[in-house]
């Protein structure tokens, strides 16, 4: 690992502020993408940003009829939050998956988010419930914010504070993931939603997480699975590696998208989410 100098401040401002300031500086919070790259001297940041002990960043509460995560919230306080488990479950059972207890309880949704990995759950989810990604500078509808394998519409030095997410009517997540590492070899989300309904499969695309528009118009008339019974997957466009080719893959994504279809029936219909009191980071 290359020398580097660690800052530690107190403010998303103050952080905000050395980014720019230092060209090359890169934020960190849980570090389980970025550290290993460091070890491995394949990437050597001058500057480090800790945005983990920034106070009020990893909240998690109601506000009107939307689901709102701190980007500092670990993906152990997701799976744990009662809030998240009463607004949508299905987000709650993500992230519970995500990885090892060890990455659980470092990593933060809003890292992930920001790294955008091809194969991370968070992105599917974001992208089916229509999630507005809250930064330092603006707020970013999903659809807008991946933009590519690893990319995203996030400034050199902008900061994901925060990330609100629509409560759902429905919505359940299925995942085929790697028995060694957890992530999805394809994975997909399934939102009904009071006046549409959107599906996104992360793990499976060569651009990275997709919507899949055919199973939304097949579902967007009816919300059940024999509505998937004919549908489809074309293999172009999607991954081909040593885990599973795109043929493969693209027979995963129809199998999956049936599954959770199936999953978000068997819970009721949501109500009008009411607000809840803050959970702070802890």
């Amino acid at each position: 690992m290359y020398p580097f100098k660690y800052h530690r401040p107190a403010t998303v401002r103050q952080a905000a502020n050395l980014l720019a300031k230092h060209e090359e500086a890169r934020p960190i919070a849980g570090g389980h993408t970025l550290l290993p790259v460091m070890k491995q001297r394949l990437a050597a940041p001058p500057h480090l940003v800790d945005l983990s002990h920034i106070e009020g960043l990893g909240e998690i509460a109601m506000q009107g009829r939307a689901l709102t995560i701190g980007a500092a919230a670990t993906h152990a306080e997701v799976a744990a939050s009662d809030t998240v488990q009463a607004a949508i479950p299905a987000l709650a059972e993500l992230a519970a998956e995500i990885g090892d207890p060890a990455v659980r309880h470092r990593g933060t949704i809003g890292g992930s988010l920001a790294n955008n990995d091809p194969a991370a759950d968070y992105a599917a989810a974001a992208l089916a419930l229509g999630a507005t990604i809250v930064t330092s500078k603006r707020r970013l509808k999903a659809d807008q914010f991946f933009q590519g394998l690893f990319t995203t519409a996030l400034d050199p030095d902008e900061i994901i504070t925060k990330i609100m997410l629509p409560v759902p009517k429905k919505a359940a997540y299925c995942k085929f993931r790697n028995p060694a590492s957890r992530y999805a070899l394809v994975g997909v989300f399934v939102a009904k939603r009071p006046s549409d309904v959107r599906v996104a499969v992360t793990g499976a695309g060569a651009d990275g997480v997709f919507r899949l528009s055919a199973a939304e118009a097949a579902l967007q008339k009816r919300f059940h699975p024999k509505m998937l019974g004919g549908l489809h997957v074309a293999a172009d466009g999607l991954t081909s590696d040593l885990h599973g080719s795109a043929t493969y893959r693209a027979h995963l994504i129809a199998v999956l998208t049936r599954r959770a279809v199936e999953a978000a029936q068997a819970r009721p219909d949501k109500v009008a989410a009411q607000p809840a009191a803050l959970e702070p980071a802890s």
